[in-house]
């Protein structure tokens, strides 16, 4: 009889060890698909709590300060619930694992666990001598409560590493509710929850430190960007902000044009990520160009070079003069030629000056007048191929050197001002991006006259190109890059803002349909935040009303959505920006009927 009962109880203890595992092994695939850090701090401590039937718990992670910092607090008996998705703050100070001394801090129990990496299972705190349990007791008297049995293990990632500790309090009986000590049974059931959870832990917190360290290094290069030219100001900073704005307010809108429209916890991760990085082909753009401040400016302006060349024109016109008064000439005559002479050379070079200068639109005379003065010629002695750069001297090898003196223009289109587009400058029209932007047969052209004759601005053709590349360069670059699954639209995202919805965009030359509502929502961001930003030197700050009339025209030549435009304006995101961003004398009232409906 006594064997068949020994049996049974062997089977029954059998089966109730295997229901235990078998609910760890659950615990375990439970935990490693939690992504919610709080949730899963959470299920961890509720989860020790159920295996010992402990009636509170508290769990630690260990801070870069090597301190127990409290994360999770639950005590059943007192209705305490701190921490964790509670959205309760935890107001006790961490526990030190060392004292001033560097020494480690044996004396409570917690930093004991986490310092030896062992097991501290106490019967009684309050016939403990070994521990210092003063808090513990304190805490007693202030409610009523009595700490007695605890279990305190650490929590160790796969290296060895405590990452924290996990704390059970006052393990009760099944049955009678009674406290009592913690089994020792149940301790290698704890253990291997603890293992499953540090290893759950760490691997979260191994993901969050990098996503931390992606976030920052996206947020560096934009940084970089915008700290490389004056010019872009804080637009790569702006841009992510705005588009999150307007993004929210299509979430949120309850216009059947965007009743399907939605974003999840990854999605707007997505999003925020290609704000971030809409503009990062910037960083192969050359300063001189998206800094071109007049037209003959390159990596220094070279209006000082013709200056120099009317310098010499002048000091030939007073050697010629004195020449002629050596040689008994009419000195009352020869003087009113030099100063024709010298007035004209200074009214030319005024006349180019200005040229140089750019402005919005330049006449047909002024361009005449220009290329007329360019016919002046002037004379050279020295060799221009001596101290030059190994890519000018490339150029200049094109053709043979003339022999010294040599006659040149005053101002000129050589050809060694022309600079070959080769190699990878060059984009075939089967390129794998699908990119049908029109590239200028040079790289660049640095010709004297062709840039004096730019008739708006000061940017060429193959300037504007090379800037317009950036785009170009963030989508080789993204799509370059291997995103996770869940980040494999932001090449998309950052790389449409500049499409327009007709199609004559670029770098693609896509329509609406061809792109997704965030694509669409950043090229209005990116837009109204160069329109309306106050850090452009090249441009006085825009009012708002200004900036909305012009996405106005934008929104009726098919430039912008339509849909989203209206959208950006009913929902205030236009206001709530600039109120924000724009200095006080650019905000001024909108009437957004103009540009609603219709």
């Amino acid at each position: 009889m006594s064997t068949e009962n020994n049996t049974d109880n062997s089977s029954i203890e059998a089966a109730e060890h295997g229901s235990e595992y078998r609910r760890l092994i659950e615990l375990g695939i439970a935990l490693s698909a939690e992504l919610d850090h709080n949730k899963l701090m959470e299920n961890i401590l509720l989860a020790a709590k159920d295996f010992c039937n402990a009636d509170a718990g508290t769990l630690y992670l260990m801070s870069e300060t090597e301190e127990l910092c409290f994360q999770i607090i639950r005590n059943d008996s007192l209705d305490i619930a701190l921490g964790g998705t509670t959205g309760k703050p935890i107001d006790f100070p961490a526990v030190k694992i060392f004292n001033e001394k560097g020494k480690p801090n044996l004396n409570n129990v917690s930093a004991a666990a986490a310092v030896t990496g062992n097991t501290i299972n106490i019967r009684d705190a309050y016939a403990s001598n070994r521990y210092d349990f003063s808090g513990t007791k304190k805490f007693d008297e202030s409610t009523g409560y009595h700490s007695q049995s605890f279990l305190t293990v650490p929590l160790k990632n796969h290296e060895g590493d405590v990452i924290g500790v996990l704390q059970l309090l006052n393990a009760q009986d099944k049955e009678t509710g009674e406290v009592q000590p913690f089994a020792e049974e149940i301790e290698p059931l704890i253990e291997a929850l603890a293992s499953q959870a540090a290893v759950s832990l760490n691997n979260q917190m191994l993901l969050q430190a990098q996503k931390e360290l992606l976030d920052a290094f996206i947020e560096l290069i934009a940084g970089a960007i915008d700290a490389k030219s004056a010019y872009t100001g804080g637009h790569c900073q702006r841009v992510p902000e705005l588009t999150n704005m307007l993004a929210k307010a299509a979430c949120e809108s309850d216009d059947p044009r965007f009743k399907d429209f939605d974003l999840s916890e990854d999605e707007w991760y997505e999003l925020h990520i290609a704000g971030w990085l809409h503009d990062c082909g910037k960083v192969t753009t050359p300063e001189y160009v998206v800094d071109k401040a007049t037209k003959l400016e390159t990596i220094y302006d070279r209006i000082h070079e013709v200056r120099m060349r009317f310098e010499v024109l002048k000091r030939d016109a007073e050697i010629e003069m004195l020449k002629g008064i050596i040689d008994d000439g009419d000195v009352t005559e020869l003087g009113k030629i030099y100063e024709q002479r010298v007035q004209q050379l200074d009214d030319d070079f005024a006349f180019i000056g200005e040229c140089n200068v750019g402005g919005e639109f330049m006449a047909d005379e002024k361009v005449e007048r220009m290329q007329d003065i360019a016919k002046e010629t002037w004379t050279r002695t020295l060799s221009d191929r001596i101290g030059i750069s190994y890519e000018e001297a490339k150029r200049k090898e094109r053709e043979d050197e003339p022999s010294l003196p040599v006659v040149e223009k005053l101002l000129d289109d050589r050809y060694d001002h022309i600079v070959i587009r080769e190699g990878h400058d060059l984009m075939p029209p089967d390129n794998k991006w699908g990119f049908s932007m029109k590239v200028p047969e040079h790289k660049f052209n640095l010709g004297e006259v062709y840039n004096l004759g730019i008739s708006r601005g000061t940017l060429t053709e193959e300037d504007r190109y090379k800037i317009n590349d950036h785009i170009v360069q963030t989508i080789i670059m993204l799509e370059a890059l291997p995103f996770p699954k869940y980040l494999k639209r932001v090449p998309e995202y950052a790389g449409g803002h500049h499409e327009q919805m007709e199609g004559g965009g670029y770098p693609r030359g896509l329509k609406k349909d061809d792109m997704s509502i965030p694509a669409r929502i950043m090229a209005i961001a990116d837009i109204f935040e160069a329109l309306t930003a106050a850090d452009r030197p090249y441009k006085a700050p825009k009012k708002l009303s200004e900036s909305v009339k012009i996405m106005g025209f934008m929104k009726k030549d098919a430039h912008i959505d339509d849909d989203l435009f209206e959208l950006f304006l009913t929902s205030g995101v236009h206001k709530e920006y600039a109120e924000k961003h724009l200095l006080p004398e650019q905000l001024d009232d909108v009437d957004i009927s103009e540009y609603v409906g219709g």
